[in-house]
């Protein structure tokens, strides 16, 4: 079983995939975490170097590389593999993605207190930023809402965890 989470920046794909990936019994890998061990930089450092072309390019040739080498494993992606070069029709045939979904405010706050790590929202202000998080939302709808599975990503604790690995493992099953 290869299962996807997808979502917007600082929705909890890294948090919560790494206990449901214990929940569901599979191999954990964050995409951001994996570019950077290959690639021997940050993902910072990747923008900084080639901005967010180059790091396009990176991520969609290691999600190819995981589709095809990984067994099974749950896949924490970027925020936006699923936009760009048909990723998410890509994880639509390869395993089963998960859109861990959250409002524009929600993420707002949230990036608020990690921008340090986050390239595409470095050096902004809390409502210009909630501008950008609303457009980027906007212009990502299209892509997150092919995920075959859609959960609100707020208040995750450990039955909405068990309860999410379930609906995993019933969508994974085979149709009769």
């Amino acid at each position: 079983m290869k299962v996807f989470l997808l979502g917007y920046m600082a929705s909890g794909k890294t948090t919560v995939g790494r206990k449901l990936a214990r929940e569901l019994k599979l191999h954990f890998i964050d995409l951001d975490a994996h570019i950077e061990v290959e690639e021997k930089m940050s993902v910072t450092e990747i923008f900084n170097e080639g901005g967010e072309a180059l790091f396009r390019g990176l991520e969609m040739k290691y999600l190819k590389k995981l589709i095809n080498l990984e067994p099974d494993a749950l896949i924490s992606t970027g925020g936006g593999t699923p936009c760009f070069y048909d990723n998410i029709k890509e994880m639509n045939q390869a395993g089963l993605t998960v859109y861990l979904e959250m409002d524009a405010k929600s993420l707002t706050y949230r990036l608020m207190n990690a921008k340090g790590y986050r390239p595409l929202v470095n050096k902004t202000g809390e409502n210009e930023l909630l501008e950008f998080v609303e457009q980027q939302l906007e212009e990502r709808k299209f892509y997150y809402s092919e995920a075959q599975i859609k959960v609100n990503a707020l208040g995750f604790n450990s039955d909405k965890i068990k309860a999410l690995a379930s609906q995993i493992e019933e969508a994974c099953q085979p149709k009769n």
